[in-house]
């Protein structure tokens, strides 16, 4: 019988208990008279089961209950129940500090709380509308607080309150690719090694890095008598971190100018820029705030054309809904359904530019520092810059901003407005002051922007981007300034600019189409035109479902000259992993058609195989990609007839290194969030947070990459998948990483032989029953039945273990140095601990 088996035996009880108290309470809601003589004790006289007869009594004590705040889980915690001061058949339960402060509570209702004389409880009637109420039976509290009290969070978002900055360590992230080619025609070979990656180290909440890049060549043959060439250089060093309080992020070091008003450049210094990644995933672009009260508890419905788009429920009070993806535009209809009954509807219009500003927020970005080159050089004066956007209401937005040296200047204003049904629409203006060494005079000149969306409902159409830029022919950006103060070529002056994105859904033809057009003109240097048109389609054909077809073409004119491609694919499914495929590569200089087999070997392995003809002949080609526990890996070969062979690799991944232990892995982001996890030294544990399951280490360590900053990480354990000899307790944690952070989890891993024991007391007794056994960790392994049987997990050879009732350790067994026969049952004295 297992340790599952007998806690069952208890909380069946339990459940029985409370159920006849349901039973009873439904003809007497204020008192529930027990009889004892069900029960199956032979000391029933000492039993009062006199306070179980309020309905929800819970026993003065401490209990792991799982938390949940307005039906979300807010992980585990111990909570005390007290015996209550004026009520001695009811019970007090305690909210320490530490919990409450999980609660994201907004800062003014925070400060409004009253605590106990000792600080430690929260007195439950300083806020109001809060409702608390455990549950024994299924080891939970759920706590109800108002809404308007809390600091905005979301399914996969919480507040400031709750991030994680991580742990301290040290970070080598890689990625290496390698490429060797043999031509037959004038027996010329190469081969050439490419890297680049982040070197790291996190101190608290400041994450240093240090960008790396490197390249080695190497050629022979009859075109070349040999030649080496090897680079490596630090290309960007520079420290941040996080500032949660004003959602903004400190840099220092060499970094590139951010900016939605002026053109990037590199430089070295100090820059503060609000980080729209730490407002909630749905927060980071524009969207309306939908407001409402609800007299009851309620849920509230936001639809579009009779689609829902959006769905939450809320407790009675006022709410603000500000999670709405940023890309829905148009009239929205919105309704709350009361628990009462009645039903609120109302519409917010909508539309969305990237230049408009969610209303009440200001979103702002400041540098200061020098202008620097790739060798680390600096070649421009001290500057200073800052921009601002502030969305004064639900449909207007003013933004601007300023760059500021010694011999440059500009300054930028703009306005952003939601039209409604009309759409969204910005301009600004950007005015450039310079003083060149070789000019008497300053150079001033002028620069106009109008940007445009909209969206058509009714056609199921947008006009996702729409763009003008007119540049006087004076008009200098910063990069412009730096280039002619260096004494570079003559600049290409940008004149006019258009630029429209189009896009088109068919629904019932299951179509997309999608087109997309530039125009730049230039004061001194010729125009440049870009056309790209994309269709996609999928469809049947008798019993074969889901084919695709999808067309790509573009026209790009320079100096005079186009140069045109197009491409064309068709594939068919040949199960739920692979496709059979065809496609056509045309260009101004090469046409290539090749039929293409494609396949999934697992979540882990992928390969493409190709054949076909081009040009110069015959050609083949294959790609493999597998994401290794380790690193990611790629390889691939090519051959054209008579022309050429050519092979490639490449290995992604990289190292972390802490205190709390160290693990290869794969890594997409280089030098981005990652997550080490202890599965309590057990090696071969899957773990699961996104992408491809990971297994622990040889020493119980895996790094899960690739962590979403600002983002709320579930980690889970595959218990279908976990070795004969592993339990796991609670396969599920949670938590939300900082950007940059290392964060760390550690699973309680029970691991070793599970065995039925006889427990027997050294007087000759057996030893009481529902006693617990645990380990030198405090992990519970078992639980005695009333035949002073126990059901054991993760026993280890001459490991001691602990017998514990009336709330301390009483005596200890310990396991024989051979476990391998398993056929005979153990007998075990548990030897008294001096007290």
């Amino acid at each position: 019988m297992s340790s599952k088996l007998k806690k069952a035996h208890i909380v069946s009880f339990i459940a029985l208990a409370v159920n006849f108290a349901l039973v009873k309470t439904s003809y007497a809601t204020d008192f529930v008279q027990f009889n004892v003589d069900v029960l199956d004790l032979e000391d029933r006289g000492n039993i009062d089961l006199n306070k179980f007869a309020m309905p929800g009594y819970i026993m003065p004590g401490t209990y792991p209950f799982k938390v949940r705040l307005n039906n979300e889980s807010i992980g585990t915690y111990p909570i005390t129940y007290a015996q209550s001061s004026s009520d001695e058949n009811q019970s007090e339960v305690c909210l320490e500090p530490k919990l409450v402060n999980k609660f994201g509570l907004k800062s003014s209702i925070l400060k409004s709380l009253i605590w106990s004389s000792n600080n430690q409880c929260l007195v439950l009637s300083s806020l109001p509308g809060l409702d608390v109420k455990g549950d024994i039976a299924t080891e939970s509290l759920n706590i109800t607080v108002p809404q308007a009290y809390l600091e905005y969070r979301s399914e996969n978002w919480e507040p400031a309150s709750m991030w994680d900055e991580g742990i301290p360590g040290i970070m080598f992230d890689y990625n290496v690719t390698g490429q060797m080619n043999n031509s037959y025609k004038n027996d010329h070979k190469y081969y050439n090694l490419n890297g680049n990656g982040v070197i790291g180290a996190n101190l608290e909440g400041w994450r240093l890095r240090a960008d790396w890049q490197g390249r080695s060549n190497h050629s022979w043959g009859n075109t070349s008598s040999g030649t080496n060439g090897n680079t490596f250089d630090f290309s960007r060093i520079y420290a941040y971190t996080s500032l949660s309080s004003i959602n903004a992020k400190l840099s220092v070091g060499e970094n590139y100018l951010t900016s939605s008003l002026f053109d990037t450049f590199r430089y070295t210094g100090m820059s503060l820029n609000t980080d729209l990644n730490m407002l909630p995933p749905n927060l980071r672009g524009y969207a309306p705030e939908v407001t409402g009260v609800a007299a009851t508890n309620a849920t509230v419905i936001i639809s579009q054309a009779g689609r829902v788009i959006y769905q939450t429920q809320v407790p009675a009070g006022p709410f603000a809904i500000q999670d709405l993806p940023s890309g829905i535009t148009g009239q929205l209809d919105v309704e709350v359904q009361e628990q009462s009954g009645s039903v609120q509807q109302y519409q917010v219009n909508t539309a969305n530019i990237p230049y408009l500003t969610r209303p009440g927020q200001v979103r702002y970005s400041a540098a200061i520092g020098r202008p620097t080159d790739m060798r680390h050089h600096t070649n421009g004066e001290l500057f200073l810059t800052g921009e601002f956007s502030w969305g004064i209401s639900n449909g207007w937005s003013v933004f601007g901003g300023s760059i500021n040296s010694p011999n440059y200047d500009a300054l930028a204003l703009g306005v952003g407005r939601d039209l409604d049904s009309f759409g969204a629409i910005s301009f600004d203006y950007t005015q450039s002051f310079a003083r060149l060494p070789t000019e008497s005079s300053m150079i001033t000149g002028g620069s106009l922007r109008i940007n445009y969306s909209k969206r058509f409902d009714e056609y199921n159409s947008q006009i996702q981007f729409a763009g003008y830029r007119f540049t006087q022919r004076n008009f200098m950006s910063m990069s412009d300034f730096l280039a002619v103060s260096g004494r570079y070529e003559d600049l290409s002056n940008s004149k006019e600019l258009y630029t429209i994105s189009l896009n088109k859904t068919f629904n019932d033809s299951q179509m997309s189409v999608y087109f997309n057009y530039d125009h730049q003109t230039y004061w001194n240097a010729p125009n440049s035109d870009r056309y790209s048109l994309m269709i996609s389609k999928y469809f049947d054909i008798g019993s074969i479902k889901h084919i695709s077809a999808s067309l790509s073409a573009y026209r790009q004119v320079i100096n005079h000259r186009n140069n045109d491609g197009l491409f064309f694919s068709f594939s068919i499914p040949l199960n739920s992993s692979s496709y059979l495929g065809y496609s056509l590569t045309t260009t101004r200089d090469e046409t290539i058609n090749q039929a293409n087999y494609y396949n999934s070997i697992d979540n882990k392995t992928s390969y493409q195989l190709s054949a076909g003809h081009s040009n110069q002949g015959a050609t083949a080609s294959g790609y493999i990609s597998h994401q290794a526990n380790n690193a990611q890996l790629t390889a691939n070969a090519s051959y054209i007839n008579n022309e050429y062979a050519s092979f490639g690799v490449g290995v992604k991944g990289g190292v972390t290194i802490t205190a709390d232990g160290a693990d290869l892995h794969r890594i997409s982001r280089l030098g981005g969030t990652r997550l080490l996890v202890d599965t309590d030294g057990v090696e071969g544990i899957p773990v699961k947070a996104n992408g491809p399951e990971v297994m622990s280490n040889k020493l119980g360590k895996v790094v899960i990459p690739d962590v979403n900053s600002y983002y709320k990480n579930k980690i889970k354990i595959d218990l279908n998948r976990l070795p004969d000899n592993a339990e796991v307790t609670d396969s599920v944690q949670q938590l939300t990483l900082t950007e940059g952070a290392i964060g760390y989890r550690k699973f309680v891993v029970l691991s070793g032989q599970k065995r039925m024991v006889n427990l027997k007391m050294s007087d000759g007794s057996s030893v009481p029953f529902s006693a617990q056994i645990v380990n030198n960790n405090q992990q519970e392994t078992g639980i005695v039945d009333d035949n002073g049987l126990a059901y054991i997990s993760g026993i280890k050879p001459n490991e001691e273990m602990f017998i514990k009732w009336n709330g301390k350790a009483q005596c200890s067994i310990r396991f024989p140095a051979d476990l391998s026969d398993d056929s005979e049952q153990l007998t075990l004295i548990c030897q008294n601990i001096p007290q």
